[in-house]
Parts: structure tokens; sequence; C-alpha cells
């Protein structure tokens, strides 16, 4: 080979311009394909792009209908079961009503201003199974056959008004037609009268001091008088005095004076003890006892009562005893005296 031949032959590719020169190759025929496309843009730019996602095939457009399929059945099922637990809440409502406690709409204004029309209230009705109704507690009782109630309603004139009417009375939504709510004065065997030097109703001869309770006027702030009408009564056994703390408007015992029993109720009409006001959330308050009827001569008299016919049989059983005793010495006497005779 001459040294022209050898001049004229060109040096090896290296690694790196054989890289080199396919890049700029690949630029070169992505340049004159965007040519014979037409785009304009360079294979850069294109590169840069996001690829675009494939159309959504069938298995997609399945599972996308199972997904919707399955939230309908959920809301099927809903509304299915929204029946069942309304029915069942409706049923532990009525047991808890029944044997619990129940709620109580207030109809008038003879409880103000400890109750105001309005106003629901909640009431015990397995206290006194615990223990005796006692003076100062809130109860509300049946009046039926027995008192007119305080606030004349226009009887449901359809079956569906009467049904609506029942659920909202045992709810405490509606007022009840023959319930009463006073406040218990007397208790049996209580003497109660109205009035003292001061005005003032008394319980075995001791005053309460009513004020903190009893009904005052917004306006004028004038209280009520304890009584407007003079009274004196004992409670006779299983029956109690009742009063209502608006004095002047309660129709409470004082006006069934006439009545059997005097006035009083009996105590098996006793539906419970109101215990707490829950609506309106303005005015929740518990119903607590008034301190004067925790006076220790109210207590004291009330302790003894109990006792009077426990002391009464004991001294009618005394003399009883001794005679008996009496007669059996006398025959062991007359017995001794014969059985000497026959030895003899």
């Amino acid at each position: 080979m001459t040294d022209d031949e050898q001049g004229l032959r060109e040096p090896a590719a290296t690694a790196g311009d054989t890289r080199h020169d396919a890049s700029q190759n690949g630029r070169k025929g992505a340049h004159s394909a965007d040519r014979e496309s037409g785009d304009p843009r360079s294979a850069d730019e294109k590169a840069d792009e996001p690829e675009e996602s494939a159309p959504a095939g069938p298995d997609d457009a399945d599972g996308a209908d199972a997904g919707k399929g399955s939230r309908k059945k959920k809301q099927g099922s809903f509304w299915k079961e929204l029946p069942i637990l309304i029915g069942v809440a409706l049923a532990l409502a009525m047991v808890i009503k029944a044997f619990a406690v129940q709620a109580f709409y207030i109809p008038s204004q003879s409880m103000e201003n400890t109750l105001k029309v309005g106003d629901r209230v909640l009431v015990n009705k397995i206290v006194y199974h615990t223990r005796d109704i006692k003076r100062g507690d809130v109860v509300v009782f049946n009046g039926l056959d027995s008192w007119d109630p305080e606030v004349q309603y226009s009887k449901p004139s359809n079956p569906v008004s009467k049904v609506l009417h029942a659920v909202g009375s045992a709810f405490g939504v509606v007022p009840g037609e023959k319930d009463y709510i006073k406040r218990v004065i007397g208790v049996p065997g209580d003497h109660v009268a109205c009035c003292d030097a001061q005005g003032r109703v008394t319980v075995n001869g001791h005053p309460l001091e009513e004020t903190g309770y009893l009904y005052t006027d917004p306006v004028t702030h004038e209280q009520n008088k304890p009584s407007d009408s003079k009274f004196k009564i004992t409670v006779p056994a299983g029956r109690l005095w009742v009063m209502g703390d608006h004095r002047e408007v309660s129709y409470d015992s004082r006006g069934h004076l006439g009545d059997p029993g005097g006035g009083t109720i009996p105590e098996n009409r006793v539906v419970g003890r109101a215990f707490v006001v829950v609506w309106p959330v303005t005015r929740v308050k518990l119903l607590s006892i008034p301190k004067t009827f925790g006076q220790p001569g109210l207590a004291l008299a009330n302790g003894a009562l109990p006792a009077i016919p426990l002391a009464m049989g004991f001294a009618g059983a005394l003399p009883v005893t001794l005679l008996r005793r009496r007669r059996c010495r006398a025959g062991s006497f007359l017995g001794r005296r014969r059985l000497r005779r026959a030895t003899e």
C-alpha cells in the first residue's frame, strides 16, 4: 500500500463518536419525518409530552358498572332497614315509657314558675316502688273519673288523628287528657290546714315557708298567697293532699273539698315523680324537694304516725295477755288441789 493511499484513509471512529453520530442521525431522521408529516414541533418537544392513555376497554367498563351496582345495593339495603330500625326504636321507647321513665307535656299555668306551659318533664315511674311518696315531691297522677281537665281540648275526630294524639301523648309531645301535675303537701295521716296568723299553710302544726317556689308575677313582682281559701283536713290513709305552685289559678285539692276523700287523691293513681325539665333547653333543671319540707318537726310527726297503730295494738294486746296468764294460773291451782284430794 502506498503512502498516498494511507493518507486518503480516514481514521477509525471511536465508540463515543459512534454514539454521537447515531444520535445525530436519529435527530436528522426525526426532523425529516416531522417535515414529511407536517408537524412543526421538534422530536425533543414531542418526547417531553406525556403519553396519551389508552382508551378504556370492556373490562374497565365492567368494573365501573360493578362499583355503581354495589353503591345502589347499599342504598337499597339502607332504605329497607330504616323501617325496621324505626320500629325497634319505637318498641324500646314504649317499653321504657311503660316501666321506667315517661315524658310529659305541661299544658297549664298551675305550676308556674316551677313549670311553665310548654315545658317537657321526665317522670320517674320506678322511684315509688323503692320509697314512699314524700312531701314536696312534684308528682304526675291520673285524674280519670275524679278531676276535670284543667285545660279543655277538642278530641280528635278521625282515627288517624286519634293514633297520632295517642303517640304524641305517650312521648310527651301533646298533653294527656287526664294527667295532672302538682306538688305533694300532705301524706297519709298529716293534718294540713290554712292558714296560721301569718297566712301560711301548716302541716302537723308546722308552717311551710313557700316563698322559694310560689308564683311571683314578673311585672308587679307580687307573690301568690299560700291560699285564698281556708281549709283543714286530715289526709286519709292511702291518699295525698296536692297543690299547685301558682295558687291563684291552680285547681287542686282545695277545689275538690266536697268530693269523696275531701279533695285528696289516691296514692295508687300517681304515675311517678317529675324529676327534671328537659325542654326547652334554656329551662333544663332538676326538680328537687324544697328545704321547708325537711323541717325536723315534719319528719318527727311523719315518723311517729306509723308507730301509733302499733302502739294501740300493743295496748289492746296487753290486757288479753294478762287475762290469759291469770286463767292459766287459776287452772293449774285447781288441778293441784284436786290432785291432793285424790291422794288423801
